[in-house]
């Protein structure tokens, strides 16, 4: 198995218990997000940490995401006290449509296969132009096209 090959399988499994401590029934992109985060590949890691984000930070922008989305259907997370999700460890989330979007992005940003790094998974999440990741990194006051200009530069920078 290719180094890349390990590298999704890893982000996808990793998603997958993102998605279980969340409670979901499938894995999406901010799962991959969160995975990402976590993994720590020195690249990845490296142009997130540049924008203040980590495996924290990003999770505390997807709740600041979430209480938004409340409140932009008129309900107060802090008046109903909601309970946090409980994991759903038996079930074996599914990659949702958000999920299998942000790595076939990644997959059409490389040349080929072979020219294929973990940082193209990093820019198929950040290209997408609406849904959960864009709105938590504007809640997180990350400058979204900045950011993936940091990962297309790390990319060239790799020899793509």
């Amino acid at each position: 198995m290719a180094m890349i090959d390990h590298y999704i399988n890893t982000i996808v499994e990793r998603g997958a218990d993102e998605a279980r401590k969340d409670g979901s029934a499938t894995v999406e992109a901010q799962h991959l997000l969160l995975a990402i985060a976590a993994e720590r590949n020195p690249v990845t890691h490296q142009v997130l940490t540049s924008v203040g984000l980590d495996h924290q930070a990003i999770r505390d922008a997807l709740d600041k995401e979430f209480e938004q989305s409340l409140g932009a259907a008129g309900v107060s997370l802090a008046a109903f006290g909601l309970p946090r999700p409980s994991p759903a460890p038996k079930r074996s989330p599914n990659l949702g449509a958000s999920a299998k979007l942000a790595l076939e992005r990644g997959l059409v940003s490389a040349a080929g296969k072979k020219d294929l790094r973990p940082a193209h998974l990093l820019l198929g999440i950040l290209l997408a132009e609406v849904g959960t990741v864009p709105r938590a990194l504007a809640a997180a006051g990350v400058d979204r096209a900045d950011l993936t200009a940091r990962v297309r530069q790390t990319l060239t920078g790799e020899g793509e």
